[in-house]
This record gives C-alpha cells, sequence and structure tokens, in this order.
C-alpha cells in the first residue's frame, strides 16, 4: 500500500515532475531537479514521510526523511 506522505522527484519529457505516491502522472513540473527538490520538501511537509529522489534513469538515487517523520531506511551503524 503506498504512503501518500511520500513524495517523489521524477525525470519527465519536460524536466522534473513532482508526485505523491501512489498517483498517476506528476502533481507539478519544473525545469531543474533542485526545483524539484525543494517544492516536494514543502509538499511533503515538516514531520511527514519521505522525499524520494530518482535520477535521470528513473532509479532512485536519493531519499530525505522529514525531520519529524520516523526513518523507514535508517542508517546502519
Amino acid at each position: 500500500m503506498p504512503n501518500r506522505n511520500n513524495v517523489h522527484v521524477v525525470p519527465t519529457k519536460k524536466g522534473w515532475g513532482v508526485m505523491r505516491e501512489g498517483m498517476k502522472g506528476a502533481y507539478s513540473d519544473h525545469r531543474t531537479q533542485k526545483d524539484a527538490i525543494e517544492y516536494g520538501r514543502t509538499l511533503r511537509g515538516p514531520n511527514r514521510g519521505e522525499l524520494v529522489i530518482h535520477g535521470r534513469d528513473g532509479r532512485i538515487r536519493a531519499r530525505d526523511t522529514a525531520p519529524g517523520a520516523r526513518d523507514p531506511h535508517p542508517p546502519r551503524g
């Protein structure tokens, strides 16, 4: 079951898209990945979910968990 608090930054034909997990199609389009990441952080909110950043190839390249959220992928110590 998708976690709708998670937000993904994905490559699109126009540049970069931001979408909530489980949605079809981009929530918003951005010219640069940096702009998409900034918007994705505001959409995710400060205390919920995770920002999942995909590379040009579509593969996950980074994850950014909100400070107040439980980290589903904690660092290994």
